[in-house]
């Protein structure tokens, strides 16, 4: 029982690392995409 439990905890502490991975990367490719459209509108 102690086994089950332990093994979901640590597969939800991975589905929630792998998902802030995610989202953090995809923050940061936002970010990027934002700071090329500045550089494109000021004629760069």
């Amino acid at each position: 029982m102690i086994r089950k439990i332990i093994a979901a905890v640590v597969l939800l502490i991975c589905v929630w690392t792998l998902t802030a991975c995610h989202t953090v990367k995809g923050v940061g490719q936002d970010i990027q995409e934002g700071g090329e459209a500045i550089e494109e509108s000021s004629g760069k």
